[in-house]
């Protein structure tokens, strides 16, 4: 994890996605250590959270370790990022993308 990211759990959830996200959008990178996919955007999306820093959060969350708030969200399948804004989920990407279309996404979204 770098500085870039924000690690999320289950308990900070609340806290560090659906009332950060009134104050500015935050990206939510739903993952697993044992996810081939979810390491391969791992780098664009630290790279992205520098890129949009000031205009976005980019937030990490393990769902081995955190499995409440997936469910909360219903993510199927992994990786999973979902954009909130004001609060609530604005926009979803399922599956790996390259960082140009990562980036094409976030702009779009936010």
């Amino acid at each position: 994890m770098s500085a870039n990211t924000v690690p999320v759990t289950d308990k900070s959830f609340d806290a560090d996605v659906v009332q950060a996200s009134k104050t500015g959008p935050v990206l939510v990178d739903f993952w697993a250590e044992w996810c081939g996919p979810c390491k391969m955007i791992g780098p664009a999306l630290e790279e992205l959270a520098g890129e949009f820093a000031g205009k976005l959060t980019v937030a990490k969350v393990d769902i081995d370790n955190n499995p409440a708030s997936p469910n909360q969200f219903a993510v199927r399948g992994i990786p999973t990022l979902i954009l909130f804004k004001d609060g609530k989920p604005a926009a979803t990407q399922v599956g790996a993308l390259p960082k140009s279309k990562l980036k094409d996404w976030i702009a779009g979204n936010i």
